[in-house]
């Protein structure tokens, strides 16, 4: 009978609590969603797989190395890549082996739609310290606007290690939820007259450009926000690969096989990360909150912007407002989503190619806003 009762308080039913259950109905929320409307399958099924995995209840602090949380579990070391920030420039490397720069340098003014989309980082900052985070939460919150999960991850991991499961959760799941948010904000801030405008066909960019693109990128970049030197020197890393033509195989490693098994062990991880004895507090649905409005605030900013620019513009030089929501560096999910839109108004009007110009600037721009955040809000550094 002992053996019995030891059993029994062993079992995931014994130590259910509603926490465990809210969660689990969340993770299998991630996978409907994945599965049944297709947001994200590459990262909701992992994530929403994860957050099963961490949210079987076990009997804790006994010493059988279990969960996410616990010294010595196997979930514990591969959440080490999430905690010292290491699969985000992973990430970063497969994504500049995947991305063609193209469409920003063919028309470099772009560039500004990218920059002005990070203004909800900054907005978003101040609503968390208003809220009572600290300074180093605020900066790791306010990143959520990038739409650039692991950006989120890198600046939470150096800002606020503490609040990663939360932020990282958030971050993605805007992400997926793009083909929602993105839509209804771009038609209330542009008119059907702006949503028709045709922008002028892109330049063809020489392989010269494209090959000191990424060399004379990453230096500039660098040096005015060292802290993103992790995720912009394997960013441009991995579009040289791409570029050079030199080295396929390298450049096919990195924006295939390596990028989808980081993402395998990020997305299970973080999602195991909201083991409902530690993830469920007041501080997660508050991130929740202002990553939302962080969202929000950077579409808007990067459709008003482009609004602006075309005060400035000649009239045979407009551009379509509906890209500047793909200053957002959900890449390339804010870009389609332009084209989406601004198809239902005319089906003949293309604007991906156009729009991937802001997405691409918004994985730069979140980049550096992270390197600049981090320089001024570390805890270390003195003066």
């Amino acid at each position: 009978m002992e053996g019995l009762f030891r059993f029994i308080h062993f079992t995931g039913f014994y130590n259910m609590t509603p926490g465990h259950i809210i969660m689990i109905m969340v993770g299998l929320f991630f996978i409907y969603l994945a599965i049944k409307k297709e947001y994200e399958p590459l990262l909701l099924i992992p994530i929403g797989f994860g957050i099963l995995i961490g949210n079987i209840p076990f009997w804790e602090n006994i010493g059988l190395q279990l969960g996410i949380y616990e010294q010595g579990s196997v979930m514990n070391y591969l959440y080490m890549g999430v905690v010292k920030g290491i699969y985000p420039p992973l990430i970063f490397l497969g994504i500049g082996a995947m991305t063609d720069f193209s469409a920003l340098l063919s028309n470099p003014k772009l560039l500004l739609l990218g920059a002005a989309a990070q203004v909800g980082i900054f907005v978003t900052l101040l609503g968390a310290l208003a809220l009572g985070f600290n300074p180093q939460e605020a900066g790791a919150i306010g990143i959520i606007g990038g739409a650039d999960g692991p950006t989120a991850i890198f600046l939470a991991s150096k800002l606020a290690p503490n609040l990663i499961g939360a932020i990282a959760i958030a971050a993605y799941s805007y992400m997926a939820l793009v083909p929602l948010i993105q839509p209804p904000i771009m038609k209330l801030l542009t008119t059907k007259k702006e949503r028709l405008i045709r922008m002028k066909p892109s330049r063809s960019v020489s392989r010269t450009e494209k090959l000191l693109f990424p060399v004379f990128a990453f230096l500039i970049t660098a040096f005015i926000s060292p802290g993103s030197i992790p995720l912009l020197g394997m960013l441009f890393f991995g579009n040289l690969l791409k570029e050079s033509g030199v080295t396929d195989r390298l450049g096919n490693t990195a924006r295939n096989a390596l990028i989808d098994i980081v993402t395998i062990l990020l997305g299970v991880t973080v999602g195991a990360s909201t083991q409902a004895t530690t993830f469920l507090k007041p501080q997660s649905v508050l991130i929740f909150v202002l990553g939302a409005l962080s969202f929000m605030i950077a579409t808007a900013s990067g459709v008003l912007f482009a609004k602006l620019m075309n005060l400035f513009l000649r009239s045979d030089n407009k551009i379509n407002p509906l890209i500047g929501a793909a200053g957002v560096s959900a890449v390339p999910d804010s870009a389609r989503v332009a084209q989406l839109v601004g198809a239902k108004e005319d089906s003949t009007n293309f604007l991906l190619m156009h729009a991937m110009g802001p997405n691409v600037a918004g994985v730069i721009g979140s980049a550096v806003a992270a390197g600049i955040l981090m320089s001024i809000l570390m805890k270390t550094i003195a003066f």
